[in-house]
């Protein structure tokens, strides 16, 4: 989420939120692409307690980081650090602690943290954001590898019974599905968003439903995306389906149909809501305030809206019927730490 225009890991250098919407849509690839792993061979270990993860509830990006890390365990190995949706024109900001400093890191933006490991680094100040804590320099910022690697370098630390979301005999599948969700959906639905034409918007809005449409007769028949279990690529789609209806459809003019127009991938997103580890992390409230107070130059109001209405995502989803093992052969997380709850106000 090292980003141009996006407003969840944007780059606060070019116009603040104001820019928002003014120009066309593009995502780079992250600055620092360091890894975390079991031997270290970048120079980062995997060391239990050494690092925090930093994430906005908002951004979908990083909101695979923290299903991953809560359906693994790793909330005690990997403390996490949440800031506020309303980022301001220094970057992302931990207004939502004491005296708005984050309490182990010790900053108050999260721009620091790439300015200590890189001082004047090109590009944005994005989340998920791996940092090192006894040095307060960033580690990564690579969304894309990063949940790959705490379902896999994390290992050993992984509680028991973690379910595998990255299967050795499946990857090359998930790979593929997770690509064509990643180009035409979860980075679609910005590509309208942003467009700055009539014809760029069309292309990318076309791009959405007819990967959607694909997805929901892929579903149909099966409980999850590849194989019989939960893996990382229904992570992927679910990060963007559980904000589709309150902010891609209106915001992002991404309005061909709702997702709950879609009886297949409104079962299907629920059936995902309602397993832990996905609903408990979601909250609606950062969503909705930060894209539509943050992109003042999609919404120069900066009304959030009222609705959606939120109830359905806590109806039955019938999925049960196709079958599937969620968790393979192991089991739930546990109950959602204490002071990791999402707030009343973020849930249905």
């Amino acid at each position: 989420m090292n980003d141009s225009a996006a407003g969840t890991g944007t780059d606060s250098g070019t116009g603040g939120n104001s820019a928002y919407g003014k120009k066309s849509f593009k995502r780079s690839k992250s600055h620092f692409s360091d890894r975390v792993t079991a031997d270290g061979r970048d120079g980062w270990p995997v060391e239990a307690g050494r690092y925090r993860l930093v994430v906005s509830r908002a951004c979908p990006w990083a909101s695979r980081a923290v299903i991953s890390r809560r359906l693994l365990g790793l909330e005690h190995a990997l403390p996490m650090a949440v800031t506020d949706p309303i980022q301001d024109d220094r970057s992302w900001r931990f207004t939502l602690d004491p005296d708005g400093r984050d309490p182990v890191l010790g900053i108050r933006y999260l721009a620091e943290a790439y300015e200590a490991r890189e001082p004047g680094h090109p590009g944005g100040v994005s989340v998920p954001a791996v940092v090192d804590v006894p040095s307060g320099c960033l580690v990564t910022n690579d969304y894309q590898q990063l949940t790959l690697d705490l379902a896999t370098e994390w290992r050993e630390l992984h509680r028991e019974g973690a379910p595998d979301l990255y299967p050795e005999a499946l990857r090359d599948e998930i790979d593929e599905v997770a690509a064509e969700v990643y180009e035409d959906v979860n980075n679609g639905v910005y590509r309208a968003g942003f467009a700055t034409g009539q014809e760029e918007y069309a292309a990318a809005h076309e791009g959405v439903f007819r990967r959607l449409e694909l997805l929901s007769r892929r579903l149909a028949d099966r409980r999850y995306l590849v194989g019989d279990t939960i893996t990382e690529a229904d992570i992927r789609l679910f990060t963007t389906l559980v904000r589709f209806d309150a902010v891609y459809h209106g915001h992002f003019k991404c309005n061909r149909r709702k997702l709950t127009e879609d009886p297949v991938l409104w079962a299907y997103a629920r059936d995902l809501y309602q397993t832990p580890g996905f609903g408990d992390t979601v909250d609606f409230d950062h969503i909705k305030r930060h894209y539509y107070q943050v992109h003042e130059g999609i919404n120069p109001t900066r009304i959030v809206p009222l609705g959606p209405d939120l109830s359905g995502w806590l109806a039955p989803h019938g999925r049960e019927d196709l079958g599937g093992r969620p968790f393979g052969d192991g089991s739930p997380p546990g109950p959602v730490p204490a002071g990791e709850e999402v707030p009343a106000a973020g849930r249905p």
